[in-house]
């Protein structure tokens, strides 16, 4: 199943972006060709520590197995990376990624890739955010919403759900459900 509804899941094309770019995104961020965020879903305490460990989240405060969303500021699901990432090898040269406050040290691999990172201004405790910073969080954040459908349309699949608790065997073949539920929403009606 996985390999019939895998071509659904797309692939970023700068020129399909541009042309279906909402109108929120035209005036100050057209050339932002994806949105990321972070899928957690909780899953069954390993029973090794060095598992708990890497799968703990103060997050979620659980541990969980992560996945990297992204997805067209149209909101067509570009997919979920898990393991080895390889998410900055699907950017062509010169490409500009929306994300939140969570994503501190990807500037500097797209960077690395020639491409931009667009996320709010960091808040350091005790320091209060200029009135441009303030604008700009709340701009980035009203339209990160977007990648927020996204995820909500994920969360309706019950295996993805935040407190799903898998099973450790379920894990195995979890990006193959993770494939599936991208196509599926690709397939279902716009998200606007």
């Amino acid at each position: 199943m996985t390999k019939f509804l895998r071509p659904f899941v797309v692939e970023l094309d700068k020129d399909m972006i541009k042309k279906n770019l909402p109108m929120a995104f035209r005036h100050k961020y057209n050339n932002v060709s994806c949105i990321i965020d972070c899928l957690e879903i909780e899953m069954q305490k390993p029973s090794k520590a060095v598992s708990q460990a890497m799968t703990w989240s103060d997050y979620k405060k659980a541990n969980t197995i992560k996945y990297l969303i992204s997805s067209t500021p149209n909101g067509l699901d570009l997919g979920a990376e898990h393991q080895s990432c390889d998410f900055i090898k699907t950017l062509k040269n010169g490409m500009v990624v929306m994300t939140g406050r969570r994503f501190k040290h990807v500037e500097q691999y797209l960077k690395k890739s020639n491409n931009t990172l667009v996320r709010p201004a960091s808040v350091e405790a005790g320091v209060k955010m200029s009135k441009c910073e303030a604008k700009l969080t709340k701009q980035i954040a009203t339209l990160r919403i977007h990648i927020k459908r996204v995820i909500r349309r994920l969360r309706k699949f019950y295996m993805l759900k935040p407190h799903a608790c898998l099973n450790l065997k379920v894990i195995k073949i979890l990006d193959d459900i993770i494939i599936i539920a991208c196509a599926l929403i690709n397939l279902h009606d716009s998200l606007f």
